[in-house]
């Protein structure tokens, strides 16, 4: 049986390059490409595709949300997110999100096939390395608005725009602010949000 893919990433590069080397393999067929995360719904459901590869980090809404998205409204597609960000917090929240698969994006093309054919089959796929990595790693430790807090102070907000943003008053930022630091083990703000991102606990 064919198995339908549909390819989403915002570089248009790495998109085709995917759906490339997927349509040389005898029991696939690339029925769908999108470069943001909100149009794999819709594409899913007008392409009939049976196997998502996502991206984390698109336009619209990330992968993970994209996973959700289709667990909840196409449940006969089954999400294996693909990308170069192999970051702990990542494969946990693809998880819960209810994706099938986590790989990189330098994986071997026999093994991302291995992969595909795997999740369209109904069974997990995981990364054993960054399996590992995540067990170790655990729950992320921030509250949901000390991340709040780190996102808005990693896209460049000074605390009374924070404030401003989030409903908050100036200290209730600063509150925030200074237990994220002390739960990361930061010097500061912007080493906290740099370490909270790069276990990939601050993705929307």
């Amino acid at each position: 049986m064919t198995i339908r893919l549909l390819v989403a990433d915002d570089q248009a590069l790495v998109r085709g390059a995917l759906a490339s080397l997927l349509d040389l393999e005898d029991d696939f067929e690339v029925v769908a490409q999108v470069g943001r995360g909100d149009e794999v719904v819709q594409a899913a459901l007008d392409s009939g595709a049976t196997v998502a590869l996502l991206d984390v980090e698109m336009p619209g809404l990330d992968g993970i949300a994209a996973a959700a998205a289709l667990r909840d409204r196409v449940p006969d597609c089954r999400a294996l997110i693909v990308t170069t960000f192999g970051r702990p917090g990542y494969l946990r929240r693809a998880m819960e999100a209810g994706a099938y698969g986590f790989v990189v994006k330098d994986t071997p093309a026999s093994r991302l096939a291995d992969a595909v054919r795997r999740v369209a089959a109904g069974l997990r796929v995981v990364d054993p390395a960054l399996a590992a990595e995540s067990l170790a790693a655990g729950q992320s430790p921030l509250s949901s608005r000390e991340t709040d807090v780190l996102v808005a102070l990693r896209s460049g907000a000074s605390a009374g725009e924070i404030a401003r943003q989030l409903h908050l008053s100036d200290g209730t930022v600063r509150n925030h602010l200074s237990s994220a630091i002390g739960k990361t083990g930061a010097r500061n703000g912007q080493e906290a949000a740099r370490i909270a991102a790069e276990n990939g606990w601050l993705l929307g």
